[in-house]
């Protein structure tokens, strides 16, 4: 699949659910889809804690149904976050896997063991029983409403096998926040959403 094709299906189908992207393409390509300026906590620098950030967001509004964006190449820093995801077991989270088999944010650089690197099979040895893979645009644009849709059972992990960026996709602008202010407006959009309030005050 095209990485920004696939992104347009998702952003097509997504209703009420907040979303944290992990730092490079997919905050880059999540900016071209939806242009979300509240309701996307945009995690730069992530360094592969994009579903632990969204995981205590995720444990602390159970209301809130929270979609967490993560390369391949992240997900290589760190494959041990799907042992908490996985005694966690949040039902409203879902740990959206992009696989492109590089590094997006360093040229395209190729991960180690990149043709045999079997997400699914990670998340399923450590014990998710929830596990979706979609290599397919017709097939995403088919299932993933489903897969996302009414699930009480426990955590979801999606793997969306993507194509790298091209050169062009690489200029993509990048979502045009400074930090305090990707803070407020996010923090804002929540404390509207549930009764938290994550500032010490009301506007």
């Amino acid at each position: 699949m095209k990485y920004l094709d696939a992104f347009r299906t998702l952003a097509k189908h997504r209703k009420d659910e907040i979303v944290v992207t992990s730092a490079g393409n997919s905050g880059q390509a999540w900016w071209a889809a939806t242009r979300d300026t509240e309701a996307t906590f945009y995690l730069d620098a992530s360094m592969s804690l994009s579903t632990m950030f969204s995981s205590g967001l995720a444990l602390a509004r159970p209301e809130l149904k929270i979609w967490a964006f993560m390369g391949d190449g992240a997900f290589c820093m760190n494959p041990g976050m799907l042992m908490v995801e996985r005694q966690m077991n949040l039902p409203n989270l879902t740990h959206i896997l992009v696989s492109n088999r590089v590094y997006g944010a360093t040229s395209n650089a190729e991960l180690p063991n990149f043709s045999d690197n079997d997400y699914g099979a990670i998340a399923r040895a450590m014990g998710l029983e929830r596990v979706f893979e979609f290599r397919d645009l017709n097939a995403l644009e088919r299932d993933f409403p489903s897969v996302v849709s009414g699930n009480s059972s426990g955590h979801t992990f999606v793997v969306l096998e993507v194509e790298p960026f091209s050169d062009a996709e690489q200029k993509l602008e990048q979502p045009p926040f400074d930090g305090p202010e990707l803070k407020f407006r996010f923090g804002r959009y929540v404390e509207k959403r549930t009764d938290c309030d994550i500032f010490g005050y009301r506007l």
